[in-house]
């Protein structure tokens, strides 16, 4: 059995150090220990320059040491992002450079590593403007979910590699079946001398790993012993394909339904034309990117970028989506303090700019906020308390 596992570390720049802690604990250390107990065995990486930020804050500088050996030797592939994991084909292209730049600057600082060839897009999230944007600034391959191809799970080949006509990007796809399982739990049932020359693919948040599914009598870390188990790199199997089938990949995400798709809302875990609260986030995050873009020579134009960034994050959105996946090993994707967190960035934002003319627009944004606060709470206590 031949497995291309690609681990996602990432938490919210503006998240409690004690849930990054728990993470780093439950998950995290598990992970790393693991491979540096297993030579032989190697994964995808991708890590987000936001959370390295934090580990170096609250005083993890051996971790992140191990992780860079575990590169160096070949052990971990890194894969590029957008530095505070915002939805790349909801935000504007300026922005996403920004990030992804900035991304860039912070792997090199903590790894000494120029751009990686790879590129994971947060939540996954493909549309052919990102799919180009990425291309042009340099990177080589993506990975996306199965349905990203024809808008169907299971009628993808994920044991070949695919160029993207729109953007010239290589992609791997991987199983949604397998990753949104415990892999190890579903590999070890299927891993047999037959197996040997099938590859499946995975990729999966690292809070997976303990954090979410405790894995009590360490099965991952007895599947990693099998001996008819071999990982393989994402770069290491892109290599092996001589021929590319072109496909055009549709706008989707690592968890797009296919009623999503029929609804015309690729994205709506995160942009609901139903959810209100989501569609009242999406016009502060507006005005937000408005008043940065349009005020770069104000003396507080760093603080505002920095709470922008901050505020833009995936999970500002999709906290406020209520869908449930704890059947998944997650949650319940409703939280209006995470919501609360992300606004409040994006309104400091608007406050940040000193500009006098900016005082209308940012008294429509407090008054913004303050509906999405009264909304947000009424909601929860209506329907989503106790649950």
């Amino acid at each position: 059995m031949q497995w291309l596992n690609i681990i996602h570390f990432y938490q919210p720049a503006n998240i409690d150090d004690w849930k990054i802690k728990e993470a780093v604990e439950k998950s995290y250390l598990r992970i790393i220990r693991a491979l540096e107990e297993n030579p032989k065995i190697k994964f995808g990486l991708n890590i987000t320059g936001c959370l390295l930020s934090r580990l170096e804050n609250l005083g993890y500088n051996d971790l992140i040491d191990r992780i860079s050996k575990l590169i160096k030797n070949g052990q971990l592939e890194l894969l590029g992002s957008a530095a505070y994991h915002p939805l790349l084909p909801l935000i504007p292209s300026n922005e996403a450079i920004n990030q992804i730049k900035e991304n860039e600057e912070i792997l090199k600082k903590f790894f000494g590593l120029n751009r990686p060839t790879g590129f994971f897009l947060p939540e996954l999230a493909y549309s052919s403007k990102a799919g180009q944007l990425i291309k042009r600034l340099g990177y080589q391959w993506i990975v996306l979910d199965e349905i990203s191809k024809i808008g169907k799970l299971k009628d993808t080949d994920t044991s070949r590699v695919y160029l993207d006509r729109s953007s010239g990007l290589k992609i791997i796809f991987r199983s949604r079946t397998l990753s949104k399982s415990y892999p190890p739990d579903e590999l070890r049932k299927i891993i047999s001398p037959e197996s040997i020359d099938k590859y499946f693919i995975t990729a999966t948040d690292a809070e997976l790993y303990g954090l979410r599914h405790e894995d009590p009598t360490g099965e991952f870390e007895k599947f990693l012993k099998h001996p008819e188990l071999k990982t393989i790199l994402p770069s290491e199997f892109i290599k092996k394909e001589k021929v590319f089938e072109i496909i055009f990949p549709i706008n989707s995400s690592w968890d797009t339904g296919a009623k999503d798709l029929k609804k015309n809302m690729p994205f709506a875990l995160w942009q609901n034309n139903n959810n209100s609260i989501q569609k009242k986030l999406w016009e502060l995050a507006g005005q937000a990117i408005k008043a940065v873009e349009e005020n770069k020579k104000d003396k507080n134009y760093y603080w505002a970028r920095w709470h922008l960034a901050r505020g833009l994050s995936s999970c500002t959105f999709w906290w406020a989506s209520g869908r449930d996946f704890r059947p998944e090993f997650g949650s319940l994707a409703w939280s209006p303090d995470d919501v609360e967190r992300g606004a409040n960035d994006l309104i400091r934002a608007i406050r940040s700019v000193e500009n006098k003319k900016t005082k209308k627009d940012k008294i429509k944004a407090e008054e913004l906020l303050s509906d999405i606060g009264r909304e947000l709470w009424i909601t929860h206590w209506n329907k989503y308390w106790l649950m």
